[in-house]
């Protein structure tokens, strides 16, 4: 039997724990287990899991910019985002950046593992409470709007989307500078946070984005 590898990101140490030690009781289920820092990225590429279950609220860090790094370095995982509390606006963010399912932290277990096997086979899980909704049908077409845009939620200055527009044309860092009016460190930094922003390594990654984000075509 092929077993379904979770890597559980919650910052939460009680609830992680007792999370984690449930679901590896499952026969199907390979479980590991983060706090949501900067090893959760390295583990997701190292385990590369099936499912992502990924805690919205983190403190230690923003969960929509993780969520993208992720998908980044993970791609193929199917991510199921824990609230306690969603807001509708923001799960709307977060399937347009890439999950694939919803679980409430105040769910039944059964609820869990129910939405863990579901999504893993490929289904899109919303919580009983919001299921059969008109929010359902929201969800529905952010899902596929993410199919042709991947880059939908990340939100960006206009400053930066001037910078993305420059790289994209093949201006260095010193031209940008002068078409702006800049200091060539400032671009620099923009440089610098849009490649964060993105999940992205290199100049030609940003150029490459541009031309798949229907708002930089020309």
């Amino acid at each position: 039997m092929k077993r379904i590898g979770i890597l559980l990101i919650e910052d939460n140490r009680l609830l992680r724990e007792g999370l984690t030690v449930m679901l590896k009781e499952q026969p199907d289920f390979k479980v590991v287990a983060s706090p949501g820092n900067s090893h959760a990225v390295m583990q997701a590429r190292q385990v590369k899991p099936t499912v992502i279950l990924l805690d919205l609220g983190l403190r230690s860090q923003n969960s929509l910019r993780l969520l993208g790094i992720l998908k980044k370095n993970a791609p193929d995982a199917r991510v199921i985002g824990m609230d306690l509390v969603p807001v509708q606006e923001e799960l709307v963010q977060y399937v347009e950046a890439g999950v694939s399912g919803f679980v409430l932290k105040d769910a039944t277990f059964s609820d869990f593992l129910r939405t863990i096997r579901s999504v893993a086979k490929g289904a899109n899980v919303l919580p009983p409470p919001l299921a059969g909704s008109l929010f359902s049908q929201i969800v529905e077409h952010a899902t596929r709007k993410r199919k042709g845009n991947p880059f939908a939620s990340v939100k960006m200055t206009t400053r930066e989307r001037e910078v993305v527009t420059l790289i994209a044309e093949g201006l260095s860092n010193k031209d940008i500078a002068q078409r702006l009016h800049l200091a060539t460190d400032t671009v620099k930094s923009h440089v610098h946070n849009i490649l964060e922003k993105l999940a992205l390594h290199t100049r030609l990654e940003i150029a490459r984005f541009a031309h798949t984000d229907d708002s930089y075509k020309q």
